[in-house]
């Protein structure tokens, strides 16, 4: 099994575009970088990451990219531009160029939007259809506030691929579910959708288990079917609520309860063919 973590980061704070990495995150606040990134991948068999986004500039996205041609297992970047810019049709087939073929997709920070409604702006028909043109991924950064707003932008625009980060989010430190499983089991019905099975723990109450996340998982994988899951670490936002090694067995103990069988799609070959990843 070729496992493909499907979501990690990278960051230098001396770059100085990461507003919301803060002093006050401790273990975030410092470098993360492939050489960090690199022990926890022979330690664990993964073989090839994606790297997302952090900061909300397109400089940041030529960070990635510098990344991704020096080292081999980033075999892919989701970036970011200004979708609200008047010439974003440029920008993101400039992006493209610069990519190479590294470029998988791009990802505004939603949840950093005041707008709950932004999504489904129509004045933002254009970026997505330029993304639709350059096969380029939708990545969702999304709470349960926006997912109405999701599923409008998806249903304008049924060719857009998306993929929704961390599972829309849950607030599962809060026991809520409810409203958020309604709107996921929309989603995967009504739209093509995938769904991220990453950044769980960070929403749970500190030491969650299985027993804690199971409920979610169950639902994320009876809304999807495990054809369109991708397993991330969300590494290192992970590290604030455990560590690499742990949330790798964690999951798999996870989808062998809820998607026996399926291991090798789950962990890898998903993330490969959605991302059109060179593998």
């Amino acid at each position: 099994m070729m496992v493909v973590d499907a979501h990690q980061h990278f960051w230098r704070l001396s770059r100085g575009d990461y507003t919301w990495l803060t002093p006050d995150l401790g273990a975030l606040h410092r470098d993360f970088e492939p050489a960090d990134l690199a022990p926890l991948l022979a330690q664990n068999g993964v073989a090839a990451t994606v790297a997302v986004q952090a900061a909300a500039t397109e400089e940041e996205t030529h960070f990635l990219l510098d990344l991704a041609r020096e080292h081999a297992f980033i075999k892919g970047v989701v970036g970011w531009t200004d979708f609200d810019a008047l010439d974003v049709s440029r920008r993101i087939a400039a992006l493209v160029k610069a990519g190479a073929g590294k470029l998988k997709g791009l990802r505004p920070m939603i949840q950093d939007i005041a707008d709950p409604d932004w999504v489904a702006r129509p004045q933002l028909d254009a970026a997505f259809a330029t993304m639709i043109d350059q096969g380029l991924v939708f990545d969702a950064l999304v709470r349960l506030p926006h997912l109405g707003a999701l599923l409008t932008r998806l249903q304008r625009q049924p060719q857009l691929r998306c993929v929704i980060d961390h599972a829309g989010k849950p607030e599962i430190a809060h026991r809520a579910f409810d409203s958020w499983a309604r709107q996921l089991e929309r989603l995967a019905g009504e739209t093509s959708a995938r769904c991220k099975l990453s950044g769980l723990l960070t929403e749970a109450a500190p030491g969650a288990t299985v027993k804690d996340l199971a409920p979610y998982v169950e639902h994320v994988f009876s809304c999807f079917g495990p054809e369109r899951v991708l397993w991330g670490s969300d590494w290192p936002v992970l590290d604030l609520a455990s560590d690499y090694s742990a949330w790798f067995a964690m999951a798999r103990n996870l989808v062998a309860g809820r998607a026996a069988g399926f291991e090798t799609q789950v962990f890898g070959a998903n993330a490969a063919s959605f991302y059109r990843l060179d593998l």
